[in-house]
């Protein structure tokens, strides 16, 4: 079992007043008094919905040796180390680190935020690297890797606590890993949470910024701010490889350029004076090509799979890739025609229909705009789009994913998402409120109970229609007031295809 000195893994951490024995040996970190185990620090956190200040005895009962603390603490035992901090939550980012030998500072660690295509970007990057001869690690929303290949990610939360993320980057260095290519959430980069606070980073990319998540953040400049961070984290120091990639045709990236001193490469596929440009775009049902010059050279290159909003995180993923490997750009391009898109993603789902079945995972007002015209335009007869919204999120932009579809779906259908703790009807009528193009009755169904409307939407399907199921990709549950239902977006369309006498694949 590993064990370290309190002092060694609070070195990091200001302290403001501790009591007790300061040398004690400790054999974890908690901060679930649920799970703590004897030996183990706990750290009292404010969640979002408990406080563990709240639980501080309960942890010590269960045989907690320290407690970190931020707020008040009882009475505790005269063996049991208290340390009083500002903020016990990047106290515990910061002894995470150190509890797993600072893992980012031996593997190079770059780093993806922004509204819409992290994980995409994420994927792209792993494969890159992977596929020019780097074993290399990944944790996104949808996939986890510690250097083999992928599985699931077992975590809800796109970004996991820092325990977790600390644990997943060392297993990383244990198997050998040369990068780490992570998404970098809000959530996760937001000094609310702290849980990527002790992360080093070598790169960081921005993609886009949208409508999302204010909720949480409080307003679209808070959110914006805490993206920006992981810019302002990049490595410090005389590090000249640290390195950042925005999307130069989005109006914040000045934000994200000044939060570093580091050099930060723009990518643009407007036309814009940038870095990086994308021209000659050329996209199908299956393939899209593209030219990416850079320097004053040129480049072709094409990736299996649809969508313009895909070549900015293939560019992305290619120009980080050489930054952090120093792999020429020709010889990466030559990769990118191999790459696969994540779970969830523009999957079809084909059993002999006559009618196209995709299953994406656009949730925003911003994927809305890039998905909905693409498959819009791909589609030779009807778009018929089923989509939702999270309870207990961000409700202001509800309507706005409304007003979206109506302006492309000819037939729409709102369904359960991640209803949560809110009246599943009641997020449906706030969506139903942008449709201002539909009538309900007609091209417009409420159904929150999401398989049935599946059901009702492939029915309608004539051939050459397209049937879009947004929102739920890869995940797999669907979160109501009483707990999670198991989910599978895209079993659930084979199953009701399967029902309809579609069989073939």
């Amino acid at each position: 079992m590993l064990r370290h000195l309190l002092s060694d893994i609070l070195s990091e951490v200001s302290i403001l007043d501790s009591d007790g024995p300061p040398e004690i040996e400790v054999t974890g970190l908690s901060y679930d008094s649920r799970t703590t185990q004897p030996g183990q620090v706990f750290f009292a956190i404010h969640g979002f919905h408990v406080d563990g200040h709240d639980y501080i005895t309960r942890a010590i009962d269960k045989g907690a040796v320290a407690v970190v603390y931020s707020d008040n603490c009882p009475g505790t035992p005269s063996q049991v180390a208290t340390i009083r901090v500002a903020d016990s939550r990047l106290a515990l980012s910061m002894a995470a680190s150190a509890w797993y030998g600072h893992p980012s500072s031996r593997i190079p660690c770059i780093g993806i935020t922004g509204t819409d295509g992290k994980s995409t970007t994420v994927h792209f990057l792993w494969q890159i690297l992977r596929k020019a001869g780097f074993k290399t690690g990944c944790v996104s929303t949808v996939y986890l890797s510690t250097g083999t290949e992928t599985e699931k990610n077992p975590f809800r939360q796109s970004t996991p606590e820092a325990p977790e993320i600390q644990s997943i980057l060392s297993q990383m260095v244990e198997n050998g890993c040369t990068f780490a290519v992570v998404e970098a959430t809000s959530h996760g980069l937001s000094t609310k949470t702290h849980r990527l606070s002790g992360v080093r980073w070598l790169g960081a990319v921005f993609t886009n910024l949208g409508h999302e998540h204010l909720e949480f953040h409080g307003s679209f400049e808070q959110y914006r701010e805490d993206k920006c961070r992981l810019f302002g984290g990049l490595t410090a120091g005389n590090d000249s490889a640290a390195f950042g990639i925005v999307n130069a045709d989005d109006e914040n990236a000045v934000f994200f350029r000044s939060a570093t001193s580091h050099p930060v490469t723009g990518i643009s596929l407007a036309g814009k004076d940038s870095d990086v440009r994308i021209t000659d775009i050329e996209e199908t049902t299956t393939e899209t090509s593209f030219t990416l010059t850079y320097r004053g050279a040129s480049l072709q290159t094409s990736i299996r799979i649809p969508g313009r909003y895909n070549v900015f995180n293939t560019a992305a993923a290619l120009m980080a890739a050489h930054f952090a490997s120093g792999i020429s750009l020709p010889e990466l391009a030559q990769l990118t025609p191999e790459l696969r898109a994540p779970q969830g993603r523009m999957d079809e789902i084909v059993a002999g229909q006559p009618f196209r079945v995709i299953v994406d995972f656009a949730h925003t007002p911003g994927s809305f705009e890039t998905v909905l015209p693409m498959l819009k335009s791909s589609t030779e007869g009807r778009l018929i789009v089923v989509f939702g919204s999270a309870g207990e999120r961000d409700t202001e932009k509800r309507a706005m994913q409304g007003n979206t579809a109506s302006r492309y779906a000819d037939v729409i259908y709102l369904a359960d998402e991640d209803p949560r703790g809110e009246e599943p009807e009641a997020i449906l009528r706030e969506i139903a409120s942008g449709c201002k193009a539909h009538t309900e009755g007609s091209d417009l169904h409420l159904i929150s109970d999401r398989r049935h409307a599946f059901r009702q939407a492939m029915k309608q399907a004539r051939k050459g229609d397209t049937v879009a199921l947004l929102g739920k990709g890869h995940e797999s549950s669907i979160i109501y007031a009483s707990g999670p239902v198991p989910w599978d977006e895209g079993a659930v369309a084979r199953s009701i295809l399967a029902e309809m006498g579609y069989r073939n694949e």
